[in-house]
């Protein structure tokens, strides 16, 4: 009996419908339908043809309806069904890692933004990079309906490959185990930065995740190191959030998400907070205590921007680092309130200053007028200047600009 599989959607710009049928005999016939066809319909075919004997098949249609699908899309949409077809098949049809793709992220990097992005969505995934968040979520959780997880996989793997993130910290939302170890199989080998833990409630869960990259990191020996974000999205990942947060060396975060934890403690998520600021504070003393960074939810009201800034200005004024973007116009929103202020700036400026004299003379001890200051308020001040120059408020060689002007 013929073995057939679909994936894919049909009318969907940069996307593809894949239906193959695998026969006993007649060789490979491509019927391809394309918006494209007259300029890209040989190279689609080409690759169709060329991806069916990687994996051995000799014999089957191969029916594609394609809406502008680039390579990446193409490809795991057909390896897809092939899988689909035979589950035994190992092997993987993978295309080189862009150049643009070969860089490292810094454990301590600026998280300002994070833009989740629906991993069966390609069309939403290509120009990601354009809106410069700090980080890009291809999710594979919530955002990915049952049914599409799978193919969800494929389609996440060829992007960290594939698509140029301009630079963003590649992050990877997984399901919940046991669900999710086997989105690492997917993701670890392909250039994944972080990786998110959705609904993580107990330290237990960020260990075994932690194993199973170092295992996959072993077998494909990657020498990159490979961060955790844990997302608290419940009433017992809050009271555990400290041991959560101290679980794993290679958490670099720990976030929570507000809509779900408000649906897990039986009230309804409202613009003041009252009802998640005890667990909100739970994630930045956990977060603070541990040495990693504390980063708030998303604002689920994409058209209220005034909500939106409110609300970061809050969560800033907490002690929050960051905060979540569920669309591209929230980004610019982020940046700009996290930002630091002027007074901030000037007081970073001071102690930076206080400190090169300090080095000059030798001194061990810094003081800021009467005021001595110790180094935790040292690396805040740090911390702050490159925020600074991150978010050109100010420039990279503003102590040369202080001499040229005789302040010395």
């Amino acid at each position: 009996m013929a073995k057939m599989a679909e994936t894919g959607k049909k009318n969907t710009g940069s996307d593809c419908w894949i239906h193959l049928s695998i026969k006993k005999s007649g060789g490979i016939k491509i019927d391809l339908k394309s918006k494209v066809q007259s300029m890209y319909g040989d190279a689609i075919r080409k690759t169709a043809e060329e991806i069916l004997k990687f994996f051995g098949i000799k014999n089957a249609v191969l029916a594609v309806e394609d809406n502008g699908s680039l390579p990446f899309v193409l490809n795991a949409r057909i390896e897809t069904a092939v899988k689909k077809c035979f589950p035994e098949k190992e092997e993987e049809f993978l295309s080189p890692i862009i150049p643009q793709n070969l860089f490292h992220v810094k454990r301590d990097k600026f998280r300002r933004s994070r833009l989740y992005i629906p991993g069966d969505q390609p069309r939403l995934i290509i120009n990601a990079g354009l809106y410069k968040p700090d980080g890009i979520i291809l999710d594979l959780e919530d955002g990915v309906a049952p049914t599409e997880k799978e193919s969800a996989r494929y389609i996440v793997r060829n992007a960290l490959r594939e698509v140029d993130f301009m630079g963003a910290e590649r992050m990877v939302r997984i399901n919940q185990l046991p669900l999710g170890l086997r989105d690492l199989d997917f993701i670890v080998p392909h250039g994944v930065h972080t990786v998110l833990i959705p609904k993580c409630e107990e330290a237990e869960t960020v260990r075994d995740i932690d194993a199973h990259i170092k295992a996959l990191r072993t077998q494909h020996k990657i020498k990159k190191d490979i961060y955790l974000m844990p997302i608290i999205e419940s009433a017992l990942g809050a009271i555990n959030s400290y041991k959560i947060a101290a679980a794993s060396p290679n958490n670099v975060a720990l976030t929570i998400g507000l809509e779900d934890f408000t649906a897990d403690i039986g009230a309804d998520r409202t613009s003041e907070g009252k009802e998640s600021f005890l667990a909100r504070l739970q994630v930045i003393l956990a977060a603070r205590a541990t040495g990693i960074q504390p980063l708030d939810s998303v604002y689920s009201d994409v058209e209220d921007e005034e909500g939106l800034r409110k609300d970061i200005l809050e969560a800033k004024s907490l002690g929050f680092e960051g905060k979540g973007c569920i669309h591209p116009g929230q980004i610019r929103i982020v940046h700009e309130n996290f930002a630091p202020s002027i007074k901030e700036i000037e007081r970073a400026k001071k102690i930076s200053l206080a400190l090169e004299k300090a080095k000059k003379k030798g001194s061990g001890v810094i003081a800021l007028g009467t005021k001595m200051i110790d180094l935790p308020v040292v690396k805040r001040a740090e911390r702050v200047l490159n925020l600074a120059i991150q978010n050109n408020q100010l420039p990279v060689n503003w102590k040369e600009e202080l001499k040229d002007e005789g302040n010395d």
